[in-house]
């Protein structure tokens, strides 16, 4: 630590001559003075105690802003990782940084501002651990998130993304109907589920052997069978399935040709 320098008013011969002090030491009964020979320092002279005490203030102003800037703009010490959110559970993103003065957090998903609520809850575990829990999972959790850590010095930021698994489901089975000999059928049933599910149809239990006439297609949302020029040997039972790594589920509809 740098030796600071007071000029006092030290008794020389009879005179007041300006004389360099050392201070090495918050206190003034620790003030250590080099003077002149024949110089003398009165530290009650309340001129010296003034002095001292401005430069004490001085020192730990100085001693601060040094300390700031060696801490500089926030660090991540230890980054985000991906997470595996199950739904109707929670997931936990957090990393450990380093910041001086204590820096602001704001944490995004794909862009989009989070705030701190019932759904997504900021958390402080130490004064080194920034993390966001996501409450009550679905596959709309789905996604990459960002904090961004803040402070006068500067700023940085991290991502990582929450990948969600959901049980394959069937949101809304197939409508039974009626219909004329000889017309166009869709049965239509809505599908949802991460991994996305295998889907297949079966008429009377078994499995439906897709033609030109009747077969089925899967999009990201629902399957559509279709039956084109109706015959009366369609009339039956008809069943969808789905099916992933976390879950199994059908449903029915009858199918009558008239």
């Amino acid at each position: 630590m740098p030796l600071l320098y007071l000029t006092v008013l030290a008794e020389c011969k009879g005179t007041h001559t300006p004389v360099g002090v050392p201070v090495s030491s918050l206190q003034m009964s620790k003030v250590k003075t080099v003077l002149p020979p024949g110089c003398t320092l009165n530290i009650n002279d309340p001129q010296v105690q003034e002095a001292a005490i401005r430069i004490q203030a001085s020192y730990r102003g100085h001693r601060s802003r040094k300390e700031l800037r060696e801490k500089g703009p926030p660090k991540v010490l230890q980054p985000l990782t991906d997470v595996l959110l199950l739904e109707g559970s929670a997931a936990k993103l957090e990393c450990r940084v380093s910041a001086f003065p204590d820096p602001f957090i704001v944490w995004s998903k794909d862009g989009q501002e989070l705030k701190d609520g019932p759904k997504y809850r900021y958390v402080f575990e130490d004064p080194n651990v920034v993390a966001l829990v996501v409450c009550d999972g679905v596959l709309g959790d789905l996604g990459q998130y960002t904090v961004k850590i803040k402070n006068p010095f500067g700023e940085t930021s991290d991502s990582a993304c929450i990948m969600v698994e959901v049980p394959a489901k069937i949101t809304k089975g197939p409508d039974s109907v009626k219909v004329k000999r000889g017309s166009m059928v869709k049965l239509r049933a809505e599908i949802s589920g991460e991994p996305a599910p295998d889907v297949g149809w079966l008429k009377d239990g078994d499995d439906i052997n897709e033609d030109d006439r009747v077969y089925f297609d899967v999009g990201d949302t629902d399957t559509i069978l279709t039956i084109k020029n109706a015959q009366l040997a369609d009339t039956g039972k008809y069943e969808v399935f789905v099916e992933n790594k976390l879950g199994v589920d059908q449903s029915f509809a009858r199918l009558d040709i008239l």
